[in-house]
């Protein structure tokens, strides 16, 4: 019983096997077909002598400029100086000589503090200092009598000496009482606050009567005509700010909106050291501000002119190409085949950018570069209108 089940195994393992080796010789002999007739079909189109078609390609030709390097940024309007008034003693507000929102030149009157206490103590100081003043001539006539007796042989000389110390002692007094009066003349200066820079003053917190003290402002003062704008550019643009103040001074662009008129100033501070948490470093601009244009605060749009690149070769960006064995762009050859040129982007910007590595009268390539190799055929997209000028692009921007 066991040997006729081995023989049935067996017998059906060899069917199996005779099935497989049938069908991969029909799968071999489909393929065969498929060979044959793309090989007919090959031969077709070598018969008809047809390589593989030029790529259809856009190209630019280079434009020469100068260009402008220019570094934007946004910038805050700062006062070049502020000044947060108090007063200098405890007094009460007398009167208030100024509104909100005035301009005040440097001096001007702003509060009188009540300063009969202090004009009472200058009465005080100069009655001190004429006593004085009336003890030390009567000790000095004393003295002069005194020589005369002296000479005479009437007093001794230690009584004569007696005297010339009592004289130094009361002209002491007299200049202690002179020194006396000068400070009370200062505490009442007190009792008037004045402008001390010229500028726009700000809310007022007080009024006549009101009781201040050394802690309590009074108004701002906040100077508009010169003003600056502070504003960040990366660490990595320093060396040219630094290379273009030392040939100069360097102009600086605002714009306060996208109606606004841009207004011209000039690179006045650049920081000691670069914040190493945002790799940036802080500088400021000087402006001009007779109009008030530009307001303490405020948000503004700064460009600075590091450089200008002289006769530089401008291309659109589009062409140009970066993979791990660097930039470069395609150019068309003589022999309308495209040809890689190694170039350096000096400066980008809008859709174009200044590059070194060209001559300026070579055909780049900028639409067609994904089906370029070095060396391909091309052919023009518009043979009527093969060139489509950099100088176009940089007016569309």
């Amino acid at each position: 019983m066991k040997k006729k089940s081995i023989v049935i195994i067996v017998g059906l393992a060899v069917l199996v096997g005779a099935g497989a080796w049938l069908a991969g010789r029909d799968k071999q002999a489909d393929a065969g077909e498929r060979q044959g007739a793309a090989g007919e079909q090959s031969g077709k189109s070598d018969a008809k002598g047809g390589a593989q078609p030029p790529a259809i390609v856009n190209v630019v030709s280079p434009q020469r400029q100068d260009v402008p390097v220019v570094l934007q940024a946004n910038a805050s309007v700062t006062p070049v100086s502020t000044v947060d008034l108090h007063p200098q003693t405890t007094s009460t507000i007398r009167k208030v000589h100024i509104k909100e929102g005035q301009f005040v030149k440097a001096g001007e009157l702003m509060f009188s503090l009540d300063d009969r206490s202090e004009r009472a103590n200058i009465d005080k100081a100069r009655a001190q200092m004429a006593r004085d003043a009336a003890s030390a001539a009567d000790l000095e006539r004393q003295y002069k009598r005194s020589e005369e007796l002296f000479a005479q042989k009437f007093i001794a000389q230690s009584a004569v000496d007696t005297l010339k110390s009592q004289l130094d002692s009361a002209r002491a007094l007299v200049g202690a009482g002179q020194a006396a009066l000068q400070a009370e003349q200062v505490n009442a200066s007190y009792s008037a606050i004045r402008a001390p820079m010229a500028g726009r003053v700000g809310a007022i917190n007080v009024f006549p009567g009101s009781l201040v003290q050394l802690a309590t402002s009074l108004t701002t003062i906040t100077q508009l005509d010169p003003i600056n704008i502070a504003f960040n550019v990366p660490e990595s643009a320093l060396g040219d700010l630094l290379a273009a103040q030392k040939n100069g001074a360097v102009m600086v662009d605002a714009l306060a909106g996208p109606q606004a008129k841009a207004l011209s100033g000039k690179l006045s501070f650049i920081d000691n050291a670069v914040d190493p948490l945002a790799g940036s470093i802080k500088v400021k601009a000087l402006f001009d501000n007779k109009d008030a244009s530009l307001w303490p605060g405020q948000y503004v749009s700064a460009r600075v002119t590091v450089q200008t690149i002289k006769n530089a070769v401008v291309i659109p960006q589009a062409a140009i190409i970066s993979n791990t064995r660097g930039t470069f762009v395609y150019v068309v050859d003589a022999d309308h085949s495209a040809k890689q040129m190694p170039v350096v982007r000096l400066h980008a910007f809008g859709v174009n950018a200044a590059v070194s590595g060209l001559n300026g009268d070579e055909k780049v390539i900028t639409e067609g570069k994904q089906n370029l190799r070095p060396g391909g055929k091309v052919r023009l997209a518009d043979a009527s209108a093969p060139k489509s000028d950099a100088k176009t692009a940089v007016a569309a921007q």
